[in-house]
């Protein structure tokens, strides 16, 4: 059996699952430094061990910048550890795979958030979106529910599961596995942090 781990630690709500030739075999939402915890857990629930995984999908942003940059440490210490191949999937591709047709909305800080506008990943303030009609899905959609409702955007209630990255549709759409160094981070913008000088 193929066995794919797939997690994503670019938003506030982490996701981990395991699929089995296509198949969701078990999913955790989390925090990102559970991440290994939590996939470990599953493992030990179908009685496999890390040996069994035979590749890796990892959400790519954007996102935190810290959450990113975890995620990719993660899936690129496994891979070289396991010799294992590694996906990347945009955490935006992941949001509107799990609602088809939405428009997913990932909260960016600074009073902004991370969509895609012509199939590019962009920042946006949320006023900037060309939601009218569109479910927006995502935790930026959540957050920013009164300002898009107010320029005709549909958000489903705060609690729904269209609203999270899950970790299986990752590994759903993802492709081109190979080198975990091939498997680059989505920045849409500068970090904040800054080096002096």
């Amino acid at each position: 059996m193929a066995l794919v781990l797939a997690f994503d630690t670019a938003t506030h709500v982490a996701t981990v699952a395991l699929v089995g030739d296509g198949e969701p075999l078990g999913e955790r939402t989390t925090r990102a430094f559970r991440v290994l915890a939590e996939a470990d857990e599953l493992l030990r629930e179908l009685g496999a061990t890390p040996d069994d995984i035979t590749a890796l999908v990892v959400g790519t942003g954007p996102g935190s910048f810290t959450g990113t940059r975890l995620g990719l440490a993660l899936a690129r210490g496994f891979a070289l550890a396991r010799g294992v191949d590694v996906a990347g999937v945009s955490t935006l591709d992941a949001l509107a795979a799990g609602a088809p047709g939405s428009l997913p909305v990932i909260d960016a800080g600074r009073r902004e958030v991370f969509t895609t506008v012509s199939e590019e990943p962009r920042a946006l303030p949320p006023a900037g979106l060309d939601a009218e009609g569109m479910t927006c899905v995502g935790d930026g959609a959540v957050r920013y529910r009164a300002v898009l409702e107010e320029h005709g955007a549909v958000v489903p209630p705060d609690g729904s599961p269209l609203h999270v990255p899950h970790a299986r549709l990752h590994a759903a759409i993802a492709a081109d596995f190979g080198s975990a160094r091939a498997v680059l981070p989505v920045y849409v913008r500068e970090p904040d942090a800054r080096v002096p000088g």
